[in-house]
């Protein structure tokens, strides 16, 4: 299996379970992996072969910026829905990182995979 991937996609979103969260904007860091045929792009050096992770970048920074959920586990949810369906990707990880969300700790997050991985 090839894979795409993109680490720490930096987006500002409201995101959290109090009330002053839901007040602020917070930088959330997005990673994904996401299956593609790499054979098929390196032998036409297309990106229309390919999924094009600009405009998956792209895509996910319009969503992330105007969501407004609770979890992150929603938020992955969420991603990975459009990169499966959107972009036509066989399987996708997603993962989120909450920076500075629990004192001591570097971030928190979560890591989800969907889709089947193609072999």
């Amino acid at each position: 299996m090839d894979i795409l991937f993109v680490r720490e996609l930096k987006i500002d979103t409201r995101i959290g379970i109090y009330d002053w969260e839901r007040e602020v904007r917070q930088t959330v860091l997005v990673d994904l992996e996401i299956a593609a045929d790499a054979a098929s792009a390196a032998r036409t050096d297309r990106v229309e072969s390919t999924i094009n992770y600009q405009s998956v970048c792209q895509r996910l920074v319009e969503h992330v910026e105007s969501a407004e959920t609770e979890l992150v586990e929603t938020l992955a949810e969420e991603i990975a829905r459009i990169v499966l369906q959107e972009f036509g990707a066989s399987w996708v990880q997603v993962s989120i990182h909450k920076p500075s969300a629990v004192r001591g700790t570097r971030d928190v997050g979560v890591r989800i995979q969907r889709g089947t991985p193609a072999s």
